[in-house]
């Protein structure tokens, strides 16, 4: 997969499982993770090289990116813009 432009895919975090304290977290109100994985970069829009790099562990927004599956895996696709910050 190869992304176009300033697009990323992201492999999402799992959602936590437990809180701090070992409260096991029903799966119906477990939130959607705002955390994964660059698996794949774009080259860039307009002469602007891109940020962030493959193997980079990011945040980005609550509804960021289109959630897509590919070979039995879920992944989001997303613009460079959508990440808020590499950690």
């Amino acid at each position: 997969m190869k992304p176009i432009n300033d697009r990323v895919v992201v492999k999402a975090a799992a959602a936590e499982e437990k809180t701090a304290g070992g409260i096991i977290i029903p799966d119906t109100v477990k939130e959607k993770p705002q955390k994964g994985e660059i698996v794949a970069v774009g080259p860039g829009k307009d002469g602007v090289k891109m940020t962030v790099k493959k193997g980079d562990t990011v945040l980005y927004g609550k509804y960021a990116g289109q959630e897509i599956s590919y070979k039995g895996k879920e992944y989001l696709i997303m613009r460079e813009d959508d990440i808020l910050v590499i950690i």
